[in-house]
Parts: C-alpha cells; structure tokens; sequence
C-alpha cells in the first residue's frame, strides 16, 4: 500500500509521522474504504477454548475379565458409537439410518467389520501399504454381527441401516468379534433407530472337560470347542460352533452355561442407554393391512393349499404354479383397480403361502414334498466320479447335488491370513461356489460373496476335527465344492461330500462327516411372544427355510458333533427347543453316513498313477544352499523340468510330484546337485566326464568322481572303452566298494538286471545335467604316477563284503585331469596304442568286507598278509598272465585275485597279447606293496 501511496500522493512521503493514517486511528484501505485500527495494539489473539467431551462409561466383570462400554468420546455424529474394551484390546462399533421413506419389501441391513494393522502398531504389507477390499475373516466377522441383531429390528422395517465396526487396538489375546458384536448391541441401545434389543455374546471354550468363558487366543489353541453364543434376556438367538467331535450331552451342558453368561452384558447395555440413549424416532413401516391380507386370502389361499399338498410338484413345477396363482389374484385385483392390494400384492402372497404351509405342518404332520417331520430325503453318492483328480465325489439329497474335489499340494501352498489374531497359514481350505444356474437363474459371477464364504467356512470346519496332524500328513489340502442343483442345505450336502472326496484323495481321516439342517415351525402367541406350539422338521427344503422360523445346520460324526451354525427368522427361539433338535439331528446324520460308508468307508490308497506323492528329506542349511543355487535358480530350474513343487524350510527339503515317477525324477535331479550317502551295492545316476583307455570316469552323487573300470563295463569282454559309454552318457551304476585312498569303484555290468547284458541298456541321455560340486565321501586322492609306472593295486577283500565285490580286485581311483597330467609328463598322449580287454578275475578264497579301510599302513598289512598266504616272496616264480598291455609296460593276472607290474625292457618291448601265459618272478614290491615281476627263461 506504501508503494500506491507514494505513486498517487509524492508530497505524502514527507509528512511528519504525527500526520500518518495509523496516528490518525486508520488501519488500511480496503477497497476503497477505511478501516479503523485497533485502541490496543498490543493486545494478544484470542486464545481458543478448551473443549470439554463428556463421555459415559460403564464397567462389569465377565469370566474373569474387566469389560467396559465407553461413549461420548468419539464418533459423536453416528446414530449410536460405542468402544467397548477388554484388557488392551478396544473396538468401535457405530450405526446409522438412512433418511427418507423406503419403499422396498426387505431391511436393507448391512455390517462392515475391519480390521487395520495399526491397531497392532503395523504397516500393511501390501503393494500399496493400505488394507484392501475386506478379507475371509472381516467377512465372517460381518455375518457374525449381522445374525443375531437382524431378527430384533421391527417387522416392517425397511430402512436403511449400517453397521461400522472397527479395531482401534489389539493385543492379540482376545478374538475381537465377539467385542465387536457386544459393542453393536449397545450402539443400537443408544441410538434412535427400533430395535428389540440388547443381547449379549459370549464365547465359550474347554480344556481337559473344563469349560471355559471368554477364553485367550492361546487357550482356544488348547481347547476342543469353541462357540459362540448370542441371546436375549431369555431367548437364543444365534450360535455358532466348531469343535472335535463333542458328545451332543456335552454341548448341550455348554449351551446351557453361555446363556447366563452372555446375559451378563444385558443389564451395563440398559444402563447405558439410560445415562444417554436418544428417544426412538418414529419410522415409517411398510406394513400389510389386515383388509389387504384378507383380500388377497380369500383369492389365493385355496388354490395355495392345493399346490402344496401335492407331493408330486417339483421345484420348479411348485414355484410355476404358485406364480400364476399370484397372477391369477393380480387380475382380479387389476380389474377391481385395487391400487393398495396391488403395491403390496407379492408380499401379501407370500404370507398367504406361509401361513397356508405352517398350518397344514402344525395339524397334520406333513411337508411340502410329502414326507414326515423326520425323514431324510432320497440320497446318490458316489465317490472317485472324475477318477484323473486327486479326489472327487458326488452327492445327492433330493434335488440338492454338490460336486466336490480334493487337490493336495506343497506345505507352501498354504493359505497366508493377514489377520489381527490367530494362526498366520491355514493349510485346509474349503471352497464353495453357488452359480446361478444351480437355482434356474441367469446371474453374473462377482467375486467374494458373503453367503459363499460363510457356507464354505461351516463346512470347513466340520471337516478339520478330523483330518490328520500335520506332522503325519503335511499335504496342504483344498477341497472345491461346486453346487450343481439347490433346494436347501448346501453346505450339509458340501459336508457329506467334502469328507467322501477326502477319503478318495487317500487322505487319511478318521471317519466320515455328515451334515443335516434342521427346521423349525413354530406357532407364537401374539400377545405374549410365547411359544403355543411347534414342530421340528429334519433335512427341510429350500421353501422350508424361506418359510420356516430357522435354519439349524449340525454337522458331526458318529462320535459327536463337529461344526454347528443356527439362523432364525423370529426375535429368538428358546433354548429348551434348540437342544431338543439336537437329538433329531442325531438320527438323521447317523442315516446320512450309512450311505456314504456304503460308497466309501476307509481312505484309498495313494497307489494310483494320479496320486501325488510327497517325501520330506533331511539335509545341513548348508546343502540346501546349494541346491537352491544363486537366488533360487537352481530350484526353480529343477521346478521348471519336472512340473514339480520344492519348498525348503530350516533343515528340511519337501518335494511334492504328481505321481511317482515324477518324484523319481526330482530325487534324481536333487541327489545328483547335493548327493546322498554312498553304501556299497547302491546303484546311482551319473554322467560320464572323460574316457580313458583303462575305463571311464563318471560324475554322480553331487559331483562326487568314481571310475568305471573297463573290466566293469560288460559282462562280455571289451576292448574299447569307447564301443561302450561317451562322455555326456547317463548311466546307472552300482558302488562295488573303495579303494585304499577312499576311491569309489563303479560298475555297470553290476547294475545289469541280467547277466551279459548290454551294458547300453542303462544309458538314459547323452546331455549331462546341473551339477553342484559336493563330496559325500572323501575327495578323489592324487595318485600320481611320476616317472614310475603304478598300476592298478590290489586289495584284500574281508569276509563281509556282498559276492559280487568278492570277485572284483580293488583299483586306485584318479580323476581325469590327474590321469592326463600323467600320461603329459611321461610323453605318452600321442603315442599310446594300448587296447584293454576285461576279463573276470577268478574268485577269491575270502568274502570282503562293506567297511572300507583307509590310509597306506592298511593297505600294507594287508599285502603283507596276502603275500603270506599266496607265498609270494622276492624270488617266487609264477606262471601269468597278461591282464593289461599299457604303454610302458603289462598289468599281469598273477592269480587268486592279485595282480603285479611287469616292465618293458629299455631296448623295446615284445609283442604281447591279452590272454598271454608268461613265467615270471617276483623281483621286487613298489612302495604301496604291489609286487614287480620280471622275466624268467624257461629251462
């Protein structure tokens, strides 16, 4: 402003100070007017006040544990928000209405349960670094919610109605759904939307027979049930159970202890709500008129009653005619202009039909479909249906079918759980697909869908009490159920034929599990909510659901109950009911699984071509390194040749193959990059590195170094190492024993199925495979020859060695390089013209033995106590004959298994043949014992 001050007025920058706007009492100019400053200016900002939330809290004692209800705090514009707290573990739960009439036939309620990773102090780890769409759990947890409160909201109640709830913080002892539902109970108190509450939740555990309520994470790891249990004052309204094979007795006795417990938190919820509950508002509900009902009654009722007493009606054929009876009303009623019978007419239709179905259960005892209160539908099954996969099985009940399947996989198949508590891998998975085509409907598949999961969990929980440890069956399992036909109870049919695809696949599980859902019909007294009379329907349809007052689904074996999850219709059922239909749900189940153990009664064999197999091995973290190579390129390799799964953990290689011959393969791969521990008579894969005049060398076991003597090679004679194997061959070889230096000697006519056998018959390829050098035995020693020509030594065999090693005289082992080192330094690369021809050495008087003895002060004691044996002295006069022609000199065969050096004179050597018989005396022993013999005249 100082600088358009100046511009306009030059004269003002001259004026005394006494003169200036702000002397004069003037702050600014503000488009164009004046602005008056401040009497004060050096009076300080107003300082903003403190803000004072009153926040209400109640705390009670449940099982040992302090509980709170805290409100006021925070979430203040929900329609109810409250925190509920146990130890250092706190959830929110807030709820809210839609504003505005509804106009639809159903309560649009929904339950969003989450849970962040802050509330562990944690960084999501996903790409993002944010949580995603909602997980299997958060799901479950939702549904959990949604089950017990929905039966409470007013009938005729259709506005929308949300459920948020949240873990603010946990420290991973308590499952917080149980918090979550609790804390929705009291929001809904404190709110303004009707509701019949509150309830309570509680979960209850055993260990060791003792009941335990509200147990840790830690405890329910030990227990042998968990459920959980919803109620009013002096109803049931939801329980849910997964347990191992609980007597019904037994589960009852647990029933009839959470009621009391979870009334616990009935009495803080109503205080609560009196400190600071908001007045209930008054909302619109979408009520039938008693002159509507009775309307549409007269025209629908009789012919209603006709369908349904015609056991001959299908499904389909059912639900068709009741559609052009509804039709056939609609006429009437269009003809009549009856616009308010008319808005209403599917809703007013349907109660018709319910009334119209109940009635006729209630006073003659017989369903829909014909059948008595507890009888079983028709059931097929059939086991090993689709006999390429590991397992599979077919199950019928009445029109409902479930086509389920069984993959086994690798440890590291397991299902990863990013969740607040519990275990972080889940190694038994159940899937269940619902598609649209298995109720006549076109439909657009989606991703997860709560009813799916839900479904899928039940069933498999049923299944897990009784599949092996993981220590005896560390498969990772996936069961597949696909619904091919529904009219009610899916999920039981998903039991029954989950646990015949379990058999099928070979797993081994205990005993079968069936499943079976149990109705209710139920007549109440309007004025009082009591209970007047009622029937218990076993194995109900799908129209029985819709109808009926609850879906009771009990899965378990002979033995006891294993999985349990109850839905109801009304504002709860009593508890003395709920255990009765225990009972019934027992004989029911028990002729479920008289025909499955018809179809299938023990678990197959894992013989079939199909089976996969599965071989954990043991090895040092430092052979594993090697076999996973530089970052994971060796095993990914040996993934990518054999269609196999390698997963390695501390100490412990697991491989998973599709069959056997497939596992073969990968042993193969994996024993030749880490090698195994030799044992004589062994036979093993190798691949052929150089080939030497004298035989072959072969690489196996992990890059450990053997030699294929050319005497070894066939049981016809050779005379060329080459006729026979080529460096790349692959073949299999038998260890015949060690040498002194420790040595392997291989043999392949050995590894013949029969003798004089080709010995191509044991080459596999010609391209040698990935090798890691490893040594299992002792590295290969350096046997050089220097200027002195060494031959093969020989060795005593001891008395326990098999007879095939017996006959077989013991050879120094030397690598390639060394041998072409050799024959470099003696000038003889180019002009060798030996020929090699092997012979079988005649068997010797003692057996040798497996233990293979090492070190030069051995081998001399034992040449010592051989020469004693055969007599030969320096001196001794033998007839031999010629075993070997070398360039230097004669390999002679001096008989009983010994073998001795004859040298060529300096002047030229003679004309030798293999086969030769020469006189000769022992002139001397070279420094490992090996006698050198010379030639004597014949007189």
């Amino acid at each position: 402003m100082s600088s358009l001050a100046t511009k306009s007025h030059p004269l003002l920058t001259s004026l005394p100070s006494f003169l200036t706007w702000r002397a004069l009492g003037f702050r600014t100019i503000c488009s164009g007017r004046l602005g008056f400053a401040s009497s004060d200016p050096e009076q300080d900002p107003p300082v903003a006040g403190t803000k004072v939330l009153e926040t209400f809290k109640e705390e009670f004692e449940i099982g040992s544990r302090l509980i709170t209800l805290e409100t006021g705090k925070i979430a203040r514009f929900a329609n109810g928000a409250v925190v509920l707290g146990m130890d250092e573990t706190k959830v929110l739960s807030t709820v809210t209405s839609g504003k505005g009439d509804a106009v639809r036939d159903f309560l649009p309620l929904t339950v969003d349960y989450q849970e962040k990773r802050y509330a562990q102090g944690m960084i999501p780890t996903t790409f993002m670094r944010r949580e995603g769409a909602p997980k299997e759990r958060e799901l479950l947890c939702g549904r959990l919610i949604d089950r017990p409160i929905r039966p409470l909201f007013p009938a005729g109640f259709y506005h929308e109605v949300q459920v948020m709830a949240s873990v603010l913080s946990s420290d991973g002892k308590q499952d917080p759904d149980v918090m979550a539902a609790n804390a929705t109970s009291a929001a809904l108190m404190l709110s303004d939307i009707p509701w019949g509450g509150p309830i309570g939740v509680i979960r209850i555990g055993r260990i060791a027979g003792q009941f335990i309520v509200n147990p840790t994470m830690d405890e329910l790891n030990l227990s042998d049930l968990n459920l959980v249990y919803a109620c009013t004052k002096d109803k049931t309204l939801m329980i849910d159970v997964q347990a191992r094979e609980i007597s019904e007795k037994d589960l009852e006795a647990s029933l009839r202890l959470a009621h009391p417990e979870a009334a616990k938190y009935l009495e803080p919820q109503i205080r609560l709500a009196a400190k600071v509950g908001k007045h209930k508002k008054e909302y619109k509900l979408s009520m039938i008129s008693d002159r509507t009902l009775e309307k549409v009654s007269n025209l629908a009722a009789v012919p209603i009653e006709a369908v349904f007493t015609d056991p001959s009606y299908g499904k389909f054929e059912r639900g068709e005619a009741l559609e052009n009876i509804a039709q056939e009303v609609r006429k009437v009623l269009e003809e009549e202009c009856d616009e308010e019978c008319l808005k209403v007419l599917p809703k007013a239709v349907d109660t018709v039909r319910k009334k119209v179905v109940r009635k006729r259960i209630i006073t003659e005892g017989f369903r829909v479909d014909g059948r008595h209160l507890n009888e079983v539908r028709p059931i097929y099954c059939e086991a090993g249906n689709l006999p390429i996969l590991h397992g599979s099985a077919l199950f019928s009940r009445g029109d409902t079918q479930v086509l389920c399947t069984v993959t086994l996989g690798a440890p590291e198949d397991a299902q990863r759980l990013d969740s607040l508590v519990g275990p972080p891998t889940k190694r038994f998975m159940l899937h269940y697909s619902f598609p649209p085509f298995s109720i006549n409907e076109v439909g657009k598949r989606v991703g997860l869908n709560r009813r799916e999961v839900g479904h899928g969990t039940l069933a498999e929980k049923a299944l897990l009490a009784v599949l092996p440890p993981e220590d005896d069956f560390p498969y990772t399992v996936r069961v597949n159920s696909e619904v091919m036909a529904s009219d009610g109870s899916t999920s039981m049919a998903t039991v029954c034929g989950g646990s015949m695809a379990l058999m099928d696949a070979g797993i081994p599980v205990r005993e079968h599990v069936a499943g079976v859902s149990v109705g209710l019909v139920s007549e109440i007294d309007p004025s009082t909510g009591e209970f007047k009379d009622y029937r218990i329907l076993t194995d109900i349809l799908g129209l029985e659901d819709h109808l009926g007052d609850m879906d009771f689904k009990i899965a378990g074996t002979r033995k006891g109950v294993t999985a349990i999850q109850l839905d109801i219709k009304p504002a709860g059922i009593p508890l003395d009911i709920i255990c009765e239909c225990l009972e019934h749900a027992l004989k029911g189940r028990l002729q479920i699984l008289d025909h499955m153990e018809q179809q299938i009664s023990a678990a197959r064999t894992q013989d079939d071509r199909n089976s996969p197999r599965l071989v954990t091995l043991k090895y040092s973290n430092d052979t594993l390194r090697r076999l996973i190579g530089p970052l994971g390129s060796l095993k990914r390799k040996i993934e990518e040749e054999t269609g196999a799964r390698i997963s390695i953990s501390d100490g412990k290689l697991t491989i998973v193959a599709r069959n056997q011959e497939m596992l073969e393969k990968v042993r193969e791969k994996v024993d030749f990059i880490i090698g195994r521990e030799i044992e004589v008579g062994g036979v093993y894969k190798g691949v052929v590195t150089s080939v030497k005049e004298y035989g072959a060398f072969v690489e196996f076991n992990g890059g450990q170094q053997g030699l294929l003597h050319i005497s070894e090679l066939s049981h016809e004679p050779v005379s060329r190492v080459s006729d026979v194997v080529t460096v790349g061959q692959k073949l299999a070889l038998m260890c015949i024993g060690q040498d002194v230096r420790g040595n392997i000697k291989l043999s392949l006519k050995a590894a013949l199925s029969k003798p004089g056998a080709e010995a191509k018959k044991a080459v596999e390829g010609c391209a040698p495979g990935d090798k890691e050098a490893t040594n299992v035995w002792a590295s290969v020693g350096n046997a050089s020859d220097g200027q002195n020509l060494e031959f093969p030594t020989i060795k005593s065999e001891t008395a326990e060695t098999n007879s095939y090693s017996s006959s077989t005289p013991a050879i120094v082992i030397r690598s390639a390089a060394e041998c072409e080192e050799e024959e470099k330094t003696s000038g003889l690369s180019q002009s060798s013209r030996s020929r090699s021809k092997s012979t079988v050495a005649s068997e010797g008087d003692s057996k040798s033995k497996k233990s293979i003895h090492d070190g030069k002060s051995d081998m001399e004691s034992k040449v010592e106590t051989l020469v004693s044996t055969r007599n030969l002295k320096l001196g001794t006069i033998v007839t031999a004959k010629v075993y070997q022609i070398r360039a230097r000199g004669l390999v002679l065969d001096l008989g009983g298994g010994i073998r001795g050096m004859y040298r060529f004179e300096a002047n030229g050597k003679e004309e030798f043949k293999i086969g030769d018989e020469m006189l000769v005396k022992c002139s001397s022993f070279t420094g490992k014992g090996i006698p050198v013999m010379s030639s004597v005249n014949e007189e």
